[in-house]
């Protein structure tokens, strides 16, 4: 049983992660950047430590500092929460060598999966289907360039080390390939430092569905059902539901028994995600695994009824999953808005700033998970996510209207939000139809005030 566990987080998931210790009766550590003295997590946690100031590379990507805190502080583990040093081996690897737990996956499984070239390989070996593209890592033009000839085009060329968008270009003729691979190489080493590259065949216009899976030192492996995470703008994602609209029984069948091979394959303990594009004609092929606990992991315990972060805890102490695969049982139907610091009208600029007052919807079936609060300063220096609003319903009817309320009774006065966006979703016909692909945002949204 662990006494004492540091949270290598900041914001509301810092905050979801401080609760789930308290409700194990289990200490809880917070570290933090001087710019973040004063936030939520702060307040909330048993013990507090800063650990630098500035952009998060002097303090929550600062490895030595995180795990100097841990020891000083007699921490037993580190949870990593999403972001930052989550899915980077390295740092597991020096938790395991001062005596700290990391909860989450292996060293060894995180970078197999975790740079997308390997991943590919990995379950293309395992039978997993995949986008068709390359097999191995690319480094040089030439070699990229004849592959691309002989996949055709539209093509993708993506990073292998990336997520977030970053390193990826869509290629429509060979005309601008040069152009393109070398623009995206560099954006991969500027931001991973990693010149590898692979191909992939494009899909227009697919859906993002990703099936959430945890695992156990013992080898049980359970699937719990999908999330559609479609509507998205440059690559992230703004909302979340679970069941996916999209799909029928028997690809949700599918898609859980490829999930839950594709984690068998790699041997994974802990929270994970499989994620897959499925194209106009419902095939779908898995794009990559997330090998740590999702932003939108609230949509999965709505309509499951369980506890992800616990249940990553009791994993981490050795515990066997409290669960079987045949106990997961989908109950209705829930939805998860992003709410972001930011301005939709100039381009989503972000806007930190003073929070004058707040006020939060609540009532049966709503969940809002942020570190806010009134007097509360949002920093310039990190993410602008500032809350998630999640809603759950009977069915999918209900939900929207439910999300719709909700959005409506939320108040943020200081700082512009996207608020007014998300409800314009949530009233989008193509949305409501159940619709939406990846380019549903680009494609349909405008930015008006919500009437």
């Amino acid at each position: 049983m662990f006494k004492k566990i540091l949270v290598a987080n900041r914001g509301e998931i810092a905050v979801r992660i401080i609760r789930a210790c308290r409700n194990m009766d289990i200490r809880s550590v917070a570290i933090y950047s001087k710019e973040d003295q004063d936030s939520l997590h702060v307040k909330l946690a048993d013990q507090r430590i800063c650990i630098g100031e500035g952009p998060a590379k002097n303090s929550y990507l600062n490895m030595e500092r995180i795990i100097t805190a841990a020891i000083n502080i007699g921490a037993d583990a580190i949870h990593p929460g999403y972001g930052f040093l989550s899915e980077n081996a390295d740092f597991v690897r020096l938790c395991q060598e001062h005596g700290l737990v990391f909860i989450g996956p292996s060293a060894q499984v995180i970078d197999r999966m975790g740079n997308k070239s390997m991943a590919r390989k990995t379950m293309m070996e395992a039978g997993v289907p995949v986008v068709p593209g390359s097999k191995e890592a690319l480094h040089e033009l030439g070699e990229a360039q004849e592959l691309a000839n002989q996949l055709g085009y539209p093509l993708m060329i993506k990073a292998s080390s990336g997520g977030g968008g970053k390193g990826m270009r869509v290629v429509k003729d060979a005309s601008e390939f040069e152009f393109q691979f070398t623009l995206a190489q560099r954006e991969s080493i500027n931001a991973f430092g990693d010149d590898a590259m692979y191909l992939e065949r494009y899909i227009e216009d697919p859906r993002h569905i990703e099936i959430q899976i945890i695992g156990d030192d013992a080898g049980n492996i359970v699937a719990l059902r999908e999330r559609d995470c479609s509507v998205q703008r440059n690559h992230q994602k703004l909302v979340e539901e679970s069941p996916s609209p999209a799909i029928t029984e028997d690809i949700r069948q599918s898609m859980n028994r490829d999930a839950v091979l594709a984690a068998k394959t790699v041997a994974y303990t802990n929270a994970g995600t499989i994620e897959f594009i499925m194209s106009k004609d419902n095939s779908y092929y898995f794009m990559e695994m997330n090998t740590r606990i999702q932003v939108e992991h609230g949509v999965t315990e709505m309509v499951t009824g369980m506890d992800l972060i616990i249940e990553q805890i009791r994993v981490a102490m050795g515990e066997e999953l409290s669960f079987k695969q045949e106990e997961v049982q989908l109950k209705g139907h829930a939805i998860e808005c992003r709410i972001n610091a930011e301005i939709p009208e100039k381009n989503f600029m972000p806007s930190p700033g003073l929070v004058k007052h707040l006020h939060l919807p609540a009532g049966n079936g709503v969940r809002v998970d942020t570190a806010l609060y009134s007097g509360y300063r949002i920093p310039s220096e990190y993410d602008s996510m500032i809350a998630k609003v999640i809603v759950h319903a009977p069915n999918r009817q209900e939900a929207l209207q439910k999300m719709r309320a909700a959005l409506n009774e939320m108040v943020v006065i200081g700082i512009e939000s996207n608020l007014d966006f998300q409800f314009q979703i949530m009233r989008s016909p193509i949305f409501i139809e159940g619709k939406a692909t990846t380019s549903f945002i680009e494609d349909y949204m405008i930015y008006s005030s919500r009437k």
